[in-house]
């Protein structure tokens, strides 16, 4: 009896993880490698936070001006809250981040999310643009998996690395460090110094 109470109650938890599995609504991009990444970063993020991430791969066109809000209520049935909608649409430029709250919106910063996509997109190299959607729309689903769960204080093992990120934070550090010299060696140090000579 007790080990039917535990399936019974582990198929009500997992349940709707089944139904809610797909984290890509809407592929007109992605390969299937690319896709699989999606799955399980949108799992992970899911299990850990209890938000779902879904992307919205299209190439529908995003005249300036036309709602992302208004496009993303069309899957309205697809999505569970809490939720957010990463929306990439390359054929008129647009990226897109829609999520179910204001609350959920304030766990990441949707600049950089955007950027993650963005810069992969912009960049000058030999990859095909086709190769190119696929890393951002990878990259940008991970760095908005990633800022979600930074903001709820969980590591997440599946999101891939932001080499951007781990530069700035370099970057960042090397300026901390040099402002902290000029502050010793023009400030500092020399008002020691007079203590020391007695001026």
């Amino acid at each position: 009896m007790v080990k039917i109470q535990a399936g019974v109650t582990l198929l009500a938890l997992l349940f709707p993880l089944f139904l809610n599995a797909a984290h890509v609504l809407k592929n007109e991009l992605l390969n299937p490698k690319a896709s699989q990444l999606i799955e399980e970063m949108g799992d992970e993020l899911l299990l850990k936070t209890g938000i779902y991430e879904y992307v919205i791969a299209t190439n529908d066109a995003f005249p300036r001006g036309s709602s992302m809000y208004a496009y993303v209520k069309k899957y309205e049935d697809n999505l569970s809250k809490p939720y957010v909608v990463f929306v990439f649409a390359p054929h008129d430029k647009r990226v897109g981040i829609v999520p179910s709250s204001d609350e959920v919106k304030l766990l990441y910063d949707e600049q950089k999310v955007k950027s993650a996509a963005i810069d992969v997109v912009a960049s000058k190299d030999k990859n095909s643009d086709e190769d190119k959607y696929n890393i951002g729309i990878v990259q940008g689903f991970s760095e908005l998996a990633d800022q979600i769960g930074e903001a709820k204080g969980v590591e997440l093992t599946k999101t891939l690395p932001n080499e951007t990120r781990f530069t700035i934070k370099i970057l960042k550090t090397i300026v901390f460090a040099g402002a902290l010299l000029v502050l010793w060696m023009f400030f500092v140090r020399p008002v020691i110094v007079r203590i020391k000579d007695g001026k």
